[in-house]
């Protein structure tokens, strides 16, 4: 027979383990989310899923504030893709698919990582009148999200969104024959009414270049860290 204090030991523990699958849940269904809200081009609701002071990196600039995000989500994706325009829009497409999630949340479930792959049909319909100048006719893209997520007032929401873009195809040509043309996001702000509060010190270069996108987590089974090779 097990004594009292070990049974409510053994009660604590699951209880501990029940509160991290259903963080980890919770984390997997935000980052879900904002791939949906993409999708239509909701960006009001992209931007709310983040912290009082979330930022957002993009093109290897950091985007740092709500206000910076508008500019971000709002601006700079939201006038290129669909003028402005609450989407579903005609004949544009930009479906977000994410996958292969790792999240680690932290031994006071307060903040949580988590590692993500995007993959992206972004493009227009030829029957579109409006398409922007800047936006490939059939294209794929993928790249990598290594994130920060902090509890708020009991709700999990995005610290920080990092997403690194790995490379880019257009339909007709592959990846074989596309050069992503996506620089970093300079100028700066004010000096862009669309850039970045400012640049990452290491400047991610784009395909056919390849750059390393560090691991938030240690190896499963030897529980050393993950050194991205560079070079």
């Amino acid at each position: 027979m097990q004594s009292i204090e070990e049974m409510q030991q053994i009660l604590a523990d699951v209880v501990e383990r029940l509160g991290r699958v259903e963080d980890e849940a919770a984390i997997r269904r935000l980052h879900h989310a904002y791939g949906y809200f993409l999708d239509y081009c909701w960006y009001d609701e992209v931007i709310d899923l983040f912290a009082a002071d979330g930022e957002a990196v993009f093109l290897s600039g950091v985007y740092r504030s709500k206000e910076s995000l508008g500019r971000l989500y709002k601006t700079f994706l939201g006038q290129t893709y669909t003028g402005g325009r609450r989407g579903p829009v005609h004949g544009f497409l930009a479906d977000h698919f994410q996958c292969q999630d790792v999240i680690t949340v932290a031994e006071d479930r307060r903040t949580a990582k988590g590692r993500f792959r995007a993959l992206l049909a972004l493009g227009s319909h030829e029957s579109r009148a409006d398409k922007s100048p800047l936006l490939p006719d059939q294209v794929y893209e993928a790249g990598l999200y290594e994130n920060d997520y902090v509890r708020e007032d009991g709700v999990w929401k995005i610290k920080r969104l990092e997403y690194a873009l790995q490379w880019q195809a257009l339909y007709d040509k592959g990846w074989s024959h596309t050069t992503t043309d996506l620089p970093p996001a300079v100028p700066v702000f004010p000096e862009s009414p669309i850039g970045p509060d400012y640049l990452l010190d290491a400047t991610r270069k784009v395909w056919p270049e390849r750059s390393p996108v560090d691991f938030h987590y240690a190896h499963p089974v030897t529980g050393r860290p993950i050194a991205a090779a560079r070079g």
